[in-house]
């Protein structure tokens, strides 16, 4: 019998990257996960890869898509335990160049998208005295960058979010935390050593070590050390520990 063996998790954005590696790990802890996202073979790939792991698709800045997608995994499983709002996305540009339709794709998917989760996560474990819920944040929330505005905006949110949600929830049973991970080695870094190399003409490795050059350990993160993260987060003992967001960044912050 796992640790979380009984519990159901829903994890957002799990097809790639950290929400696959944080869906895996939670299965292997005893958890039954479904996961959701907007590509569908992507999410079968990863249902495929472990028993345990179901696949939904969901865009999380549609309410009524993420009102189905917890009304249909809650009747299947008895409701929500843990509730993981990873879905995210980035792009970088200059503040003087960053369009309202830029601003709003990002923080639809990582702020709106996020509330729109935690929210319907909140309403299924309405009658359950334990759950977990967390949000991964990032580095970016908790410092500023440049050319990521619109993504460190929303990504302060997010924390602010968390932290508010966590008071309101402390005596419930229920905590919220925020993970926030430095350049994590996924399929969005890749994109973003891609715009760097296209932007300045610098090779890959100039590339990766201007993304490097804040990081106290020179090193990117792994999917499985913030996937280790959360999974602490939602194991036994972990039911002090809420309202806060805890970096996962080789010591940037």
């Amino acid at each position: 019998m796992g640790k979380l063996s009984g519990k159901h998790a829903v994890v957002t954005g799990g097809g790639s990257g950290v929400g696959a590696a944080i869906a895996r790990k939670l299965v292997k802890a005893g958890a039954t996960v479904t996961i959701s996202g907007r590509r569908r073979d992507a999410l079968d790939d990863v249902a495929k890869s472990l028993e345990g792991i179901t696949a939904r698709t969901c865009d999380v800045t549609d309410p009524d898509s993420v009102a189905s997608l917890f009304s249909s995994v809650s009747g299947e499983h008895g409701g929500v335990d843990i509730v993981v709002a990873n879905a995210g996305v980035a792009e970088a540009t200059p503040f003087s160049k960053l369009d309202l339709d830029s601003w709003r794709r990002t923080v639809d998917v990582n702020l709106i998208g996020v509330y729109l989760t935690i929210h319907a996560g909140v309403a299924a474990m309405e009658n359950k005295d334990w759950g977990r819920i967390v949000t991964i944040a990032s580095v970016a929330g908790l410092r500023g960058y440049p050319y990521v505005a619109h993504y460190c905006a929303a990504k302060h949110g997010t924390i602010g979010l968390t932290r508010s949600v966590a008071m309101e929830l402390a005596t419930s049973g229920i905590t919220v935390n925020a993970v926030c991970p430095g350049y994590t080695e996924t399929p969005m870094l890749t994109r973003a050593l891609d715009n760097v190399m296209n932007k300045t003409g610098m090779n890959q490795e100039d590339a990766t070590k201007a993304l490097l050059r804040t990081n106290p350990m020179g090193r990117f993160i792994q999917p499985d050390e913030v996937a280790q993260t959360v999974l602490w987060l939602c194991g036994p003992n972990s039911g002090a520990i809420t309202g806060q967001a805890i970096s996962v960044s080789g010591g940037e912050i």
